[in-house]
């Protein structure tokens, strides 16, 4: 499976003016309905983690010590490690470092650097 992800990233950076309009149209087909998928995976954990926990508050308001048991939250906890890593394969490795953000960063401090007043 990791070999069909990692052609498929190589599909969406190989994206160019030669590619047909089909192709083109599958490639973006494929990385919506793996975008979908994602959103539906995150609207699925949030409803079923809800009706976890809303039993838990009603017999007491979260000083209870049945609230903050282990067990009411492994759930959330080991799902959320799947949904995040479900995320990294969708949304790919430059989710959060990703090159705009390295020329936003240098853009950053080369400005602070030139109005930086030298004695």
């Amino acid at each position: 499976m990791g070999r069909f992800r990692r052609q498929l990233f190589d599909n969406y950076s190989n994206y160019n003016e030669n590619t047909t309009n089909n192709e083109r149209y599958n490639i973006v087909y494929r990385r919506v309905k793996r975008i979908k998928g994602f959103y539906t995976h995150l609207t699925v954990y949030i409803l079923v983690n809800i009706f976890i926990l809303i039993p838990e508050t009603n017999q007491g308001i979260f000083g209870n010590e049945e609230f903050w048991r282990w067990e009411n939250f492994s759930t959330t906890l080991f799902w959320g490690i799947g949904l995040a890593i479900h995320a990294l394969s969708v949304f790919g490795k430059d989710l959060f470092f990703s090159v705009n953000w390295e020329d936003r960063k240098i853009k950053e401090y080369m400005e602070k650097e030139a109005n930086k007043k030298w004695e």
